[in-house]
């Protein structure tokens, strides 16, 4: 095994480089964010001087390093395009200019390394977790395995050709999406109307889940549905997340429909047992219908539509039982039940399966990234071009 690439501070390798401007009346500014994980930035909209409270405010140059310094354990930095090249940025956002020895795509990747972050994470200061803030001082301090800029050129090409493959299954799977509602609309278009009461039916039972017989169950929260799509990410244990108030306890074979932001379209069959959010709804199909058919149903653009029209226009909008189940919903009569629900679980699981293929390709780039950094996965240059 070879030995890694030498550690640096930071700080030996770019430099703290803010250029301030003065918020003027009647000009128009550009807004940056920075996403978490090493993410990206974010356009965030046009506003003119006088609408903001900061005198001046952090200007962005290509190329240089941004990192937010409120919650810097979440790992907000990354390097600047060149389409946010004149953008603004609170006082919050310090910038950076990279010395000649770093490539600005080579410490782009690097924003994206857990690594980064954890180094981050372990500098933070302040007493509430929320407002821990990392200064630039305490950034410049890390130290990081710096190659010389041949190697940065070869990894750089070999990380690019993962995302770039990454982007294409994420291409791939707003397609099938795409494909998957259309087919939905189409095989659910003529089929009978009935009301969601006559295919389903809420016995779930409201449980403290401080008890023991409940706290290590899988808890579905609203949050953790994907919205359009109803995969279930993030979820943990009544416990790990510190519940206190009254949750649904649902069984395999439910469908879980979130009630509020119904336009949302969170829908999941989660497959086991566990416990829901109370803003949310677990139903029970009846009459041997697939609760994997029940939620395409809750997902038909009139369904949704209705729901939304009933769920009223407040902050936060809400569909109660009994006005979600008096909407009328498509439902195939008995012989055609089972065609249309393996008709739709096949686009569904391919979408599935483009989505796991690219999740598994994030952990192997995490894995290549580390190993390329600690040389326990060497670069022959000969097999990258040039």
């Amino acid at each position: 095994m070879s030995d890694g690439y030498p550690l640096r501070p930071l700080g030996e390798v770019m430099r703290l480089d803010i250029q301030r401007t003065p918020m003027k009346p009647a000009t128009t500014y550009r807004l940056a964010g920075v996403l978490n994980a090493g993410q990206g930035l974010v356009d965030k909209g046009e506003f003119n001087g006088e609408d903001t409270e900061y005198a001046a405010m952090n200007v962005l140059h290509v190329d240089q390093v941004v990192m937010r310094k409120l919650t810097a354990w979440e790992g907000p930095i990354t390097v600047v395009p060149g389409e946010f090249d004149g953008f603004v940025v609170s006082n919050e956002f310090p910038t950076f200019t990279l010395g000649p020895e770093l490539m600005p795509d080579w410490m782009r990747h690097v924003c994206r390394s857990p690594r980064l972050w954890a180094e981050m994470k372990n500098r933070v200061s302040g007493t509430v977790q929320r407002r821990k803030r990392l200064t630039p001082e305490q950034l410049l301090q890390i130290q990081l395995p710096i190659p010389p800029r041949k190697v940065q050129a070869r990894i750089v090409e070999l990380l690019d050709a993962v995302d770039d493959q990454i982007t294409a299954l994420g291409v791939e799977a707003e397609a099938l999406a795409r494909v998957h509602g259309a087919t939905r609309e189409s095989l659910l278009k003529d089929a009978p109307l009935v009301p969601l009461s006559d295919v389903c039916e809420l016995t779930a039972r409201l449980v403290d889940p401080r008890l023991e017989e409940y706290a290590d169950l899988t808890h579905v929260g609203v949050e953790a549905i994907t919205k359009g799509t109803g995969e279930i990410v993030g979820a943990r244990t009544a416990r790990e997340d510190g519940l206190i108030s009254g949750k649904y306890l649902f069984r395999e074979g439910d469908v879980i429909y979130s009630k509020i932001r119904p336009a949302l379209r969170k829908v999941a069959v989660p497959g086991f047992s566990g416990l829901c959010s109370a803003d949310a709804y677990p139903l029970r199909p009846m009459g041997g219908i697939p609760a994997t058919l029940l939620r395409e149903v809750l997902l038909q653009e009139r369904v949704v539509e209705s729901a939304v029209s009933m769920a009223g226009r407040t902050k936060m909008p809400k569909v109660n039982r009994k006005q979600l189940f008096s909407i009328q919903v498509a439902m195939p009569g008995p012989e055609s039940i089972a065609s249309v629900d393996a008709a739709l679980s096949a686009l569904r699981g391919q979408r599935e399966a483009v989505l796991a293929e690219a999740a598994r390709l994030r952990e192997v780039r995490e894995g290549l990234l580390a190993g390329l950094l600690d040389r326990t996965i060497e670069i022959e240059f000969g097999e990258l071009g040039g």
